[in-house]
């Protein structure tokens, strides 16, 4: 279903974006303790500074969505909070990246146990060469799940909207599934390992316009229980999913504001001319 949407203002950054769909104000970001938060993070690859001195509070259950032309290092930030710069050689981090209050980088976190608790869907669907029953409990069976394990699976493909169209496929290889099924099966993949944040890697970047449309749809859905962020180089689609924008540019957090603001009146000229197509 296309959600109705407000006519564009001639003269604003808005007007060269397609309108806003119409949804209820996200609350302002003091309303809540974030969940995660970097204080003056700067993340270098050997000498080159990928994100630097960034500060960005991510609110609960609510979408956040990070834009930025390519290489702005909206991917580096999104894989620091869960620690997945780590298997890449010559990273260092300096600052602070907080969940929950706790310093992601400190000597007393586990970064397994970060990662179950911050899940992460990556921008090409990776499903293990296994069946598709295999593939959501994989993850929650090797980590000791002592529960009904055919009950997550279920509870975790409905969940993902992917259950009415698998429940009679549970044996057959994740494989054969389209592109934009497999995408869906990595989501709930990831939220049987119940997690707190899902972290999301330009989730639509190799699917179709209908599997787009759907994986949308399902981000709001989950975002009633579950945190989510979300990186993408599609300006319409941060407009369309997420309650707060953050842009960064050239390593640089340049502003975050909710979506609507951003997008209409936004507060630097530097996304202002990203948003209007000068650049990027």
């Amino acid at each position: 279903m296309v959600a109705a949407r407000k006519p564009a203002v001639p003269g604003s950054a808005l007007h060269l974006v397609p309108a806003l769909p119409q949804r209820a104000p996200a609350p302002e970001l003091a309303a809540a303790e974030p969940v995660i938060r970097a204080e003056t993070l700067t993340i270098r690859y050997g000498e080159f500074a990928a994100v630097r001195d960034t500060t960005l509070d991510i609110p609960p259950k609510q979408v956040t969505a990070i834009i930025g032309p390519s290489g702005c290092g909206k991917s580096t930030l999104l894989r620091a909070m869960n620690r997945m710069n780590d298997f890449i050689d010559g990273v260092r981090v300096s600052g602070r990246l907080l969940f929950n209050g706790r310093d992601v980088y400190g000597p007393d976190t586990d970064p397994v146990e970060l990662r179950r608790r911050v899940g992460m869907v990556f921008q090409k669907p990776n499903p293990f060469p296994k069946t598709i029953f295999k593939n959501v409990a994989w993850g929650p069976a090797v980590n000791g799940y002592r529960g009904n394990l055919a009950e997550l699976v279920e509870e975790s493909l409905r969940k993902a909207a992917l259950w009415d169209e698998v429940k009679d496929q549970l044996n057959k290889s994740a494989l054969a599934l389209s592109g934009g099924q497999q995408q869906r099966l990595c989501i709930a993949r990831a939220v049987a390992m119940q997690p707190e944040v899902l972290l999301m890697d330009e989730p639509c970047s190799a699917l179709d316009p209908i599997a787009t449309a759907r994986i949308e749809d399902l981000i709001d859905q989950l975002k009633s229980q579950y945190t989510v962020v979300l990186v993408t180089h599609n300006m319409q689609q941060a407009a369309r999913v997420s309650d707060r924008t953050a842009f960064m540019l050239m390593g640089e957090l340049v502003e975050v504001d909710v979506t609507s603001r951003l997008f209409t009146t936004p507060g630097d000229p530097r996304t202002q001319d990203y948003i209007t197509g000068r650049f990027g």
